[in-house]
């Protein structure tokens, strides 16, 4: 059975792409089946994992309006296999954003992800899905079908303060609509040491949720971010760098948590 994980904040410009797509090819790297699914309109994650959004015959919107099953939308990279970090990718593009409202007036319209991914529940040991930062319905999808939501954030003020906001959704949800959800961690990213305030802000974390925050710690690399302008994860572009590095360990460490829920 696959466990399927929400990467999300509701805030902007806080890694969740480069978090799914690197958690993706490390999950891949250490032996894991993957399916990366991309939920924002944006196609970023789509794009860094080596398929051209511009260029697909089916994608995630397919599946959302389901004319198309998840084992006909999925794609592999080739640039990927060749790394021997492979995983599968419901891709997305332009066309997602229509689908939002496409999908007001439908039946199930915010179980339909759930639905879909059911039928390749045996394919997988990880769903990665990569949400949009806004609450829309396509992370309300991404929400109600995920065993759990990993929060990639940085340790910075206002990051606390979008972090109550997506606790509170998920209670929300957890009440309503999935009673399977909760956030299964709280990744620091993008950390620097070297920063007084990002040190204070790591031990608030801790101190106000304990185990909840992973042990592996991001840091702010270099290599990391240039992988994107590559079409590749950056564990895939330099597995060397400390940031792939530290993704690796983190897949390492996010199946060794699945092993105890």
């Amino acid at each position: 059975m696959a466990k399927i994980f929400c990467i999300a904040n509701q805030k902007g410009g806080v890694g969740k792409t480069t978090t799914t797509v690197n958690l993706a090819a490390g999950l891949a790297k250490v032996g894991q089946r993957v399916l990366m699914v991309d939920l924002d309109p944006q196609g970023n994650a789509t794009m860094g994992s080596g398929v051209d959004k511009r260029k697909l015959e089916l994608s995630v919107y397919d599946v959302l309006l389901e004319s198309a099953s998840v084992s006909e939308a999925r794609v592999q990279s080739p640039k990927l296999a060749e790394a021997g970090c492979s995983y599968d990718i419901l891709a997305a593009n332009r066309e997602l954003a229509g689908a939002e409202v496409e999908m007001v007036s439908l039946e199930r319209r915010e179980k339909r992800l759930k639905t879909a991914l059911g039928a390749v529940d045996a394919d997988y040991d990880f769903v990665l899905i990569d949400c949009p930062p806004s609450l829309s319905l396509l992370t309300l999808n991404g929400l109600c079908c995920a065993h759990g939501v990993i929060v990639p954030m940085q340790c910075e003020y206002f990051a606390l303060e979008g972090l109550a906001d997506l606790v509170n959704t998920i209670k929300q949800v957890h009440a309503n609509l999935n009673k399977d959800l909760a956030i299964i961690g709280l990744l620091r990213v993008m950390f620097d040491p070297r920063i007084t305030l990002q040190q204070q802000v790591s031990e608030q974390l801790k101190a106000r949720f304990g185990d909840k925050v992973f042990n592996t710690v991001i840091p702010r690399n270099v290599r990391l971010a240039e992988a994107p302008s590559y079409g590749l994860p950056g564990v895939v572009f330099d597995l060397h760098s400390k940031g792939a590095q530290a993704f690796v360990a983190f897949a390492q460490e996010m199946v060794e948590r699945v092993q105890k829920m």
